[in-house]
């Protein structure tokens, strides 16, 4: 082969194997370009299957946090529904009883207005046959006597003015007895009708709330790092915050019922929101003040709506609402002073009084209560006060003030505020106290009462609404007794704290005892 052939079969050779490690190189380099590819398509899959999950699981969340609101709206409809029905059925029963009473009182009436002609039938017969005795009487004593008509007339009359007299003496005694046992029988039946009237549901509130949590771990949320989270959150609300064992809950505690409700509305939202930090902390609190200030604003126009009082200033109203937070010895405050309101107006109705100028002083009577822990003094007084500031009526200002019995009331409607505060507390239910307590109150009033010179026994009865003394006939007179009574009843204002009132009774008797052998 020659020369020149060889170079030509090199160089094809060369050509053709340069061709082939040309192909080879591509298809390597292809191989490698379609594992990358598909590489970086499998990660771009999961990530976008992370981002779907997470996108879902916030998705879900807000249809969560949206569901739990429209259940606990329509549960609150649900409920305002059921109360508006309930005062509804109340109103229908109270318009029927007054209607049946209405019926009664025509009967009566007419019965009463035959028995009146009757009676004056009777009387004017009466009187036709008093003048035929008289003018019987004047001639026989004309024939016997032998006097003339002047003076029989005169010695007539004479005798007759002191029988008279002595006929209307007894007459007085005996229609004073018979008004007393009336006016006793008629407060009875108009405060029997009042209770009858106005059925209340009573329970009992306590000074803590709970908040449930939906796993223990949130209680370490609550906690946060070396406690600071429940440091912030107790300081800015002013409550005492609780995490003890109790699985799933946390509670709540305070004597301020506003400060209480503020802390449970904001520790629900944190719990629910999940981010618990001193920062979010003061941010949910604020905005949690401003709701439960507009609900007390709202509460408080209710129940003027409620009663149908209106032209309060809007100072009282929100201390109306304020009273929805304070409780009297387990006793809504609130509840109280509306079923006092409903109480007076119906006692006033039975009167013939202005039951809305009673509805008014009913429910304006424990105003006091709502800033009593703030200001020094007594609710009558603090809230006397603020009655007079806001221009209220001289009724209202009195009914405030003296509704305790505290001094002699100037007007009606604060005895009927009185009775109404002393049938509202009253009632099996209406307040709460511990017997350690009952018992402590019943033996300090006994002791009291032993406490004064010539006192020889002292029992306290009627649950402690009454105390009876048992004085020492030689040692103290009937003056002295009035005394003793009004000292003791001064003295246990100022030493106990009490539902309602304590009625003081002082038993002054002298025994002689003989024995016939």
């Amino acid at each position: 082969m020659d020369p020149q052939t060889e170079k030509i079969i090199f160089a094809v050779a060369g050509v053709l194997a340069g061709a082939l490690g040309f192909y080879i190189i591509t298809f390597l380099i292809r191989q490698v370009s379609r594992r990358k590819a598909n590489t970086i398509l499998e990660e771009a899959k999961a990530e976008a299957e992370k981002f779907k999950k997470a996108e879902l699981l916030v998705a879900k969340e807000e249809v969560y946090k949206l569901k739990e609101s429209f259940e606990r709206e329509t549960q609150e409809t649900r409920q305002e529904i059921k109360n508006q029905e309930r005062r509804l059925l109340k109103h229908e029963d109270a318009l029927d009883r007054k209607a049946d009473l209405i019926q009664r009182r025509e009967k009566s009436l007419e019965a009463q207005e035959k028995n009146i002609e009757q009676k004056g039938r009777e009387a004017e017969e009466k009187r036709v046959e008093l003048s035929q005795l008289v003018e019987n009487e004047k001639r026989t004593v004309h024939t016997i006597s032998g006097l003339n008509k002047e003076e029989a007339t005169k010695q007539l009359l004479g005798r007759l003015e002191n029988e008279m007299q002595t006929e209307m003496v007894s007459l007085i005694n005996k229609m004073r007895e018979q008004t007393k046992e009336n006016v006793e029988v008629e407060a009875k039946k108009q405060i029997a009708l009042a209770i009858q009237r106005i059925a209340s549901n009573h329970t009992a509130e306590i000074t803590v709330s709970t908040v449930d949590l939906p796993n223990d771990e949130m209680k370490g949320r609550v906690i946060g790092r070396e406690g600071r989270n429940i440091r912030t959150f107790e300081k800015v609300t002013g409550v005492d915050v609780i995490v003890d064992d109790t699985p799933g809950v946390i509670v709540i505690s305070a004597f301020d019922g506003v400060r209480r409700e503020v802390a449970r509305r904001a520790m629900e939202k944190l719990v629910l929101d999940g981010r618990i930090h001193p920062g979010r902390i003061e941010e949910i609190i604020e905005q949690t003040k401003k709701e439960v200030e507009s609900v007390i604003m709202q509460t408080g126009k209710q129940a003027c709506y409620d009663l149908n009082v209106h032209g309060l200033n809007q100072k009282l109203v929100n201390l109306l609402g304020r009273l929805k937070y304070r409780t009297s010895y387990g006793q809504n405050v609130l509840e109280h002073s509306i079923e006092v309101a409903w109480l007076a107006s119906a006692m006033a109705t039975e009167l013939k009084l202005d039951t809305n100028l009673a509805k008014r002083c009913g429910l304006l009577h424990d105003i006091g209560k709502a800033i009593d822990q703030e200001m020094e003094g007594t609710h009558p007084s603090i809230g006397a006060e603020l009655a007079r500031r806001f221009e209220e009526r001289p009724e209202v200002v009195d009914s405030i003030e003296r509704h305790h019995d505290t001094a002699n009331p100037e007007f009606i409607y604060t005895v009927l505020v009185s009775a109404a505060d002393a049938i509202s507390a009253a009632r099996p239910g209406a307040r709460r106290e511990s017997m350690e307590t009952y018992v402590k109150r019943l033996e300090r009033l006994e002791n009291i009462s032993n406490s004064y010179s010539g006192v020889e026994n002292s029992y306290a009865i009627q649950a402690g609404r009454e105390i009876r003394v048992i004085v020492n006939a030689e040692k103290i007179d009937d003056k002295q007794a009035t005394i003793v009574a009004r000292n003791i009843a001064n003295d246990i204002e100022k030493e106990l704290k009490y539902p309602g009132e304590i009625k003081v009774t002082v038993i002054r008797e002298t025994r002689v005892t003989e024995y016939a052998r």
